[in-house]
């Protein structure tokens, strides 16, 4: 693969207001598409935002009407804002697309990330993004008093945990030892190049993912590199990381097409 630029479009103070960074995304896709730019990746962070994939309910959303930008990715509802590295890998793939391939890459540029700042991270089956693990179910600490054998966000179809206390927000998923969520995933892949991409919990206050049921997900939560450290680690710290580790992943990747046997499937993209 040709060298990955990067172009740091906004952070901190100059957090990069999520439609406009949309509207960058779609320039830099065409001319991508073009061939007048080389394969780039935008890193920014964003102020406070809700963004909806197309698979997101409206369950999921915050139920006091707060506003949800609905975006052309793959995935669920999600947060992002102040403390979380944001990052829009804008690449041509080769036909037939592998979105999942794509998917795999970026978990592994974050995974190895994450491991520099002493964070043990993991794929989970069925769920995209990066996960710190929690302790097997037995060993985590009782829910309001009740054994986890009857948590209802298992039992329960209607059970919305927004409704129930602070001891089920997912920002509060790394006390109850729970699995929670690092860095999500989203992405779309439209004449073979790629939009949207992934969002790192750096330092950001998780506690505006308590507004929403993020990815769609009820039984797990979220986390930061500054929660599981216990250390304020900041995006300036993480951005030459992540940078390192995505040039090494994407530009080294195998992007040989994989076998088809079978009708492709749809190109949509990974949750969030």
């Amino acid at each position: 693969m040709s060298e990955l630029r990067f172009v740091r479009l906004g952070l901190g103070e100059e957090a990069v207001d999520y439609q406009e960074a949309w509207q960058k995304q779609r320039e830099v896709h065409a001319a991508r598409f073009e061939d007048t730019v080389p394969d780039t990746c935008l890193l920014l962070e964003h102020p406070p935002v809700y963004t909806a994939g197309r698979r997101t309910t409206q369950a999921e959303r915050p139920l006091d009407g707060t506003p949800v930008v609905d975006v052309d990715r793959g995935g669920k509802i999600t947060w992002h804002g102040p403390g979380q590295l944001v990052g829009y890998p804008i690449m041509k793939l080769p036909r037939p697309v592998d979105v999942v391939a794509h998917v795999r890459r970026l978990e592994d540029a974050l995974i190895r990330t994450a491991a520099e700042f002493g964070v043990e991270t993991t794929r989970v089956e069925g769920r995209s993004g990066v996960w710190v693990l929690g302790d097997p179910v037995a060993e985590r600490p009782a829910l309001g008093g009740l054994a986890l054998d009857f948590d209802p966000r298992l039992h329960d179809e209607e059970f919305d945990p927004r409704l129930n206390g602070p001891e089920y927000a997912p920002s509060n998923a790394g006390q109850r030892r729970e699995d929670r969520k690092l860095a999500a995933i989203g992405i779309r892949v439209a004449k073979g190049v790629t939009m949207h991409g992934f969002a790192l919990n750096v330092n950001p206050d998780n506690t505006w993912f308590d507004r929403i049921v993020p990815c769609g997900i009820r039984d797990a939560g979220v986390t930061s590199l500054s929660y599981e450290r216990g250390r304020e680690i900041t995006v300036g710290e993480v951005l030459p990381v992540v940078e390192k580790h995505l040039r090494d992943v994407l530009e080294h990747a195998d992007l040989a097409p994989r076998a088809v046997g079978a009708p492709e499937p749809p190109r949509a993209a990974a949750t969030a």
